[in-house]
């Protein structure tokens, strides 16, 4: 097969019509001229690099255009990639680039940071007044670093379960708390108990035995929760997922809240991508509700990688004991649990860490309400677009972070089909972006978001054009 005309097999093309397959011919042709050098490169290390960088799950119908776009440089809200394509970024580093791409506040306290050096074993000199901003911003007692945000929620579920004695955790179904073996699980629908199985091969059935995965914002799993009070060491929690962030409960958090207070059980929220972005305190600030763990990363770090711990003394004193003073008879009396890492408060993680908190407690509020009020605009207008074309598709957001409302989407191949190729669409137009979800920053100008907006229609008369996509009948 020559990959660079492509033709495709009776297998790949099985369903589409002709007019479908000779204009994904075509438009594959033309998406693998465009990023040639980024597919170059995936295919040339394959064999020594094994990598999983890809964009979604690997679809026969797409392998030629299954690769991860090769960055060369960034700015702003802009990167391009090394075929000197240009392309406005939507993904911002998965949740990470609040302020775009290479802020220059993060990069100069970078740059001041690289002249000092950087002293892996000493005490980052910054690590206590970050600490700080981090417990004024969120109202949290004390602070613990990570590397990851997978190493944070790690390190609260074992706080919980040695503060609490308790072996037992709930989660809920749709969320992502990294790639700890212990978090790793979806429900048991063949017994359909609530009980966790392994989501992947390689995570034992053991790891996950004390796991609850239960459905999310539904009140029924306060009372699942209740028969177990007397077994959880924890409840974690996304509070607004990325995959549904139209699903915000602010009821039904409430709730848990006030269980878990009267069970004393630790309440988690994993504020990895809802931490610093909705509100200078997260999630919980926006719901006016404090959980007992909270950790956070992403946002915070700048670019840089650093999970946070944050907590109520009474379980974050397990990392080291507790508080205590010189020069009188004051010592660690809490029991500790086991916590430790060579990178953890790595000196460019922190220096960053400051440069961001300092921003963010200059700017105020009114940096949030900016973003948050543009970001639903933009996806005001594309429900305006999509409802006046017939198109079975709906967004949501929660802050500056966006993506599907629609369940019409998963609900036939067909519209899958639509919008996995929605997605390559946008790319070949210069948006750089993971499925039909994202994030806008405060680098995006309004000519930014008027130029998605633009692709996105554009986009989506090419799949009518190639018979992917109904024609617009008039309501």
């Amino acid at each position: 097969m020559n990959l660079q005309n492509l033709t495709f097999s009776q297998s790949s093309t099985a369903g589409l019509t002709n007019q479908q397959e000779k204009y994904l011919q075509d438009f594959i042709n033309h998406y693998n001229a465009r990023t040639k050098t980024s597919k170059k490169i995936s295919q040339t290390y394959r064999s020594v690099l094994s990598d999983d960088k890809n964009l979604g799950e690997f679809n026969l119908l797409f392998k030629e255009m299954y690769y991860p776009i090769v960055a060369n440089r960034s700015l702003g809200s802009k990167i391009w990639d090394v075929d000197g394509n240009e392309y406005i970024d939507v993904m911002m580093g998965l949740g990470i680039n609040l302020f775009g791409h290479n802020p220059s506040f993060v990069k100069e306290a970078l740059i001041n940071q690289l002249d000092k050096g950087i002293q892996i074993g000493p005490q980052s000199e910054l690590v206590g007044e970050v600490a700080e901003l981090i417990s004024q911003l969120t109202g949290m007692e004390r602070v613990c670093f990570s590397n990851t945000g997978t190493e944070a929620v790690m390190t609260a579920i074992r706080i919980a379960r040695a503060v609490t004695g308790r072996n037992k955790i709930a989660v809920f179904s749709g969320s992502y708390h990294g790639h700890f073996d212990g978090t790793l699980v979806k429900a048991n629908q063949a017994e359909n108990n609530h009980a966790a199985v392994p989501l992947a091969p390689g995570v034992l059935p053991n790891f996950v035995k004390d796991v609850l995965v239960l459905d999310y914002g539904n009140i029924e799993s306060l009372e699942i929760i209740k028969m177990h009070q007397q077994e959880l060491a924890a409840v974690l929690v996304v509070p607004v997922q990325t995959s549904r962030p139209a699903l915000q409960p602010k009821d039904f958090l409430h709730r848990l809240r006030k269980l878990t207070q009267v069970a004393d059980i630790a309440l988690i929220f994993d504020e990895l991508v809802t931490g610093f972005r909705i509100h200078p305190g997260g999630a919980q600030a926006y719901f006016g509700l404090q959980a007992d763990i909270a950790t956070y990363g992403k946002i915070v770090g700048g670019g840089m990688p650093i999970g946070v711990i944050a907590g109520k003394s009474k379980y974050m004193d397990a990392i080291d004991g507790g508080v205590w003073n010189y020069g009188d008879d004051s010592y660690p009396r809490t029991k500790k649990t086991f916590f430790a890492g060579t990178f953890c408060k790595h000196p460019l993680a922190i220096a960053a860490a400051k440069a961001v908190l300092k921003y963010l407690q200059t700017q105020g509020p009114s940096l949030y309400q900016k973003l948050n009020e543009r970001t639903a605009q933009f996806i005001n207008t594309l429900n305006n677009y999509f409802a006046a074309e017939n198109l079975p598709l709906r967004m949501a957001n929660f802050g500056s972070l966006f993506g599907s409302a629609s369940l019409e989407i998963t609900a036939g191949n067909s519209h899958a089909l639509a919008m996995n190729l929605l997605k390559y669409h946008l790319l070949a137009r210069g948006v750089h972006l993971l499925g039909v979800s994202g994030y806008l920053s405060t680098a995006h100008t309004d000519e930014d978001i008027n130029y998605i907006i633009q692709a996105v229609k554009d986009s989506i008369e090419k799949l009518r054009f190639g018979g992917f996509l109904p024609s617009c009948v008039s309501a």
